[in-house]
C-alpha cells in the first residue's frame, strides 16, 4: 500500500452471540429464529444416526430441526464429536451453524445484525500520517468495509471513500481479514 512510516492499529470483529436465522416458520410465518441454547437431538436407527440442530422461531416458540447429519453410520462420525452432539457442546453448534453447507442444505441465512462488536484501539488521527489499520476476523461474521470503517472511525461514509485506500473493494461484504490506510485531510 505504502512505504511511508506510518502508525498502525489491530482491530478486531468478534462474534458476541450467535446470529439468528433467516428461515420461515411453518406455524406463523415469521422469518427469524434462533439456536437459543444450542441443542442438538440425536437418533439412532439401527446402525444409522440422524443429529439435528434444534432452533427455535423467534415469535411464537415453535421448535424445527436443521439436519446436520442424515442416516449416517454410526463409525463415520468421530467419537469426540459425538459425545460433543450428546453434550450439546457450544463450540460445536457454532461451528455447525456457522457451516455454510449445513445453510445452503437447510436453507437458511444468518442474521448477524447486533451479534458482533469491533474491538479497536481509540483512533487518534492526529499522529503520523498515514495511518495503516489491520482488520483480523474471529468469526465469519460478513460486513461491509465502508460501513465498519466508518464506524471505527467516526468518519462519514463519503469521506470513508475519499480518505480511504483499501486492499479489498469497499461496498461489497467480506468476512476475511483486510488492510487499509487512512489518508490525511486535504
Amino acid at each position: 500500500m505504502s512505504s511511508q512510516p506510518h502508525t498502525v492499529l489491530p482491530w478486531t470483529v468478534r462474534r458476541t452471540r450467535l446470529p439468528l436465522l433467516s428461515l420461515r416458520c411453518a406455524d406463523c410465518g415469521s422469518e427469524s429464529a434462533t439456536t437459543g441454547e444450542g441443542r442438538f437431538r440425536v437418533n439412532a436407527n439401527g446402525k444409522l444416526l440422524h443429529v439435528w440442530l434444534l432452533v427455535r422461531c423467534t415469535s411464537c416458540d415453535r421448535t424445527s430441526k436443521l439436519a446436520v447429519h442424515e442416516r449416517a453410520p454410526v463409525g463415520s462420525l468421530d467419537p469426540a464429536e459425538l459425545d460433543g452432539y450428546h453434550a450439546n457442546d457450544p463450540e460445536l453448534v457454532a461451528s455447525r451453524l456457522l457451516d455454510p453447507l449445513l445453510a445452503r442444505r437447510n436453507r437458511f441465512a444468518l442474521d448477524w445484525a447486533g451479534a458482533w462488536r469491533l474491538d479497536a484501539p481509540a483512533a487518534r488521527l492526529d499522529e503520523a500520517w498515514p495511518v495503516r489499520v489491520e482488520v483480523t476476523f474471529e468469526d465469519p461474521v460478513p460486513v461491509r468495509p465502508e460501513r465498519l470503517i466508518a464506524r471505527g472511525l467516526g468518519l462519514s461514509r463519503n469521506e470513508v471513500r475519499r480518505r480511504i485506500k483499501c486492499d479489498v473493494p469497499l461496498r461489497r461484504s467480506t468476512s476475511a481479514g483486510f488492510t487499509f490506510v487512512v489518508m490525511p485531510e486535504d
